[in-house]
C-alpha cells in the first residue's frame, strides 16, 4: 500500500482560497486523508487530541502564526514528532531560521507548483508511491 494512501495531514491556513488551492494540489497528488483548519489555535487543540502525520501550515495568520503553532506542537509530548512544513509568501532568511530553531521539517514558498509540493512533502515523509 503506498504511503500516500495512509498519510494523515492537517492543512492550516486562514485564507479560504489558499486552503482550496492546497486541497486541489493534494487531491492531484492522490492524498485524500486531509483535515483543514483556519487558525493555529483550533489546529493545535485538534492535533493535541488526535495527532496526524504531517502539518502543512501557513506562516502569516492572525492569532497564533505558523511558527507559534510549530513551537506549541514541539512542546507537547503527544505532538512533538508530527512532521511540519511551513508555507510562506515571504521566505526570508530570518523566518526560515526561526522555523528551523522551532523544529520545522521543511518549508515551501508561495506560489508553488504541484511538483514542488510533492518534493517538499517527500523530503519529510519519504516517497509517497
Amino acid at each position: 500500500m503506498p504511503l500516500k494512501s495512509q498519510l494523515n495531514i492537517m492543512v492550516v491556513d486562514d485564507m479560504t482560497i489558499s486552503r482550496a488551492l492546497m486541497e486541489q494540489a493534494l487531491d492531484s497528488l492522490g492524498i485524500f486523508k486531509v483535515q483543514y483548519e483556519a487558525n493555529g489555535e483550533m489546529a493545535y487543540r485538534k492535533l493535541a487530541a488526535a495527532p496526524v502525520h504531517l502539518v502543512i501550515s501557513d506562516h502569516n495568520m492572525p492569532g497564533m502564526d505558523g511558527v507559534e503553532l510549530l513551537e506549541a506542537l514541539r512542546q507537547n509530548k503527544a505532538t512533538r514528532n508530527i512532521g511540519f512544513i511551513l508555507v510562506t509568501g515571504s521566505a526570508t532568511r530570518e523566518l526560515i531560521q526561526r522555523g528551523q530553531r522551532a523544529g520545522m521539517n521543511n518549508f515551501i514558498a508561495k506560489p508553488f507548483s504541484r511538483e514542488q509540493l510533492l518534493a517538499c512533502i517527500e523530503a519529510v515523509t519519504g516517497k509517497l508511491q
